[in-house]
């Protein structure tokens, strides 16, 4: 039956694909398939590789011994045990971004979930679920849609993992965080994000893959990390769509 499924799969796709060919994320160009950048656009998207902090991920600009810790991590530890993005939120990334999160292209929430599982596949392989970072509620109704929660749902078809959209939740609405610096942040979200009543029992000794879009300063991961912990996950990991790097972390 699965075997059907996916051959009919198939046939629909390459009848949409014929009359609607797929086009680049960032152009109109005209690709092999959908969720693809073209060759132009590809160059335009800084994408984050070896090497990089074991930990929070930041990519290093020059060659480093083999598990060496940023500055920042070893400074102050970070509540999760490991964090990934598949590229950094600059050029043709940022525009990625902005295209999936305020240009309502929800469409593209498989073809950037791809790119998140290439740059997580430890992750994905050692977790046990995966969750989004949560929007309050009325935010939620204004955007029509939660981005993490897209692309935490991509991502757990991709790599046949669950996905539990509502374990985390944000009782108390917060301003946009765009324009707060990392401790107004962390002011700004104290109490904004916990475990949903009734579901604790599901968090104990588990090890929680938390999806975001963008990681900033890592405040959304901290308040989520510390709410997951203190309900007694085993381990805690990050993976987000883009990273924010600044010139004086010194890893660009």
């Amino acid at each position: 039956m699965h075997a059907l499924r996916h051959g009919w799969r198939r046939v629909w796709r390459s009848g949409v694909d014929a009359l609607l060919p797929p086009q680049c994320m960032l152009c109109t160009a005209q690709v092999d398939e959908p969720g693809r950048l073209c060759l132009d656009c590809w160059p335009s998207v800084s994408f984050i590789a070896e090497p990089c902090c074991p930990v929070c991920g930041i990519p290093y600009a020059m060659p480093v011994p083999d598990g060496l810790i940023c500055g920042a991590c070893l400074k102050d530890p970070p509540l999760f045990g490991r964090a990934r993005a598949a590229f950094i939120y600059a050029g043709g990334g940022r525009d990625l971004v902005l295209r999936f999160k305020r240009g309502d292209r929800t469409d593209l929430a498989p073809g950037l979930a791809a790119l998140m599982r290439m740059a997580g596949a430890p992750l994905l392989a050692d977790c046990d679920a995966i969750l989004p970072v949560p929007l309050h509620r009325w935010r939620l109704w204004r955007r029509r849609f939660n981005q993490s929660a897209l692309l935490a749902q991509a991502l757990g078809r991709a790599s046949d993992r669950p996905v539990w959209l509502d374990l985390l939740e944000r009782p108390r609405a917060t301003q946009s965080l765009g324009r707060l610096n990392r401790m107004a942040r962390q002011r700004e979200l104290a109490g904004a994000i916990r475990v949903a009543p009734g579901r604790a029992q599901d968090i104990r000794g588990r090890r929680l893959l938390l999806v975001d879009d963008v990681f900033t300063t890592g405040a959304t991961a901290k308040a989520c990390c510390r709410a997951l912990r203190r309900a007694g996950a085993a381990e805690v990991t990050v993976l987000t769509l883009a990273r924010v790097v600044r010139a004086e972390q010194g890893a660009i």
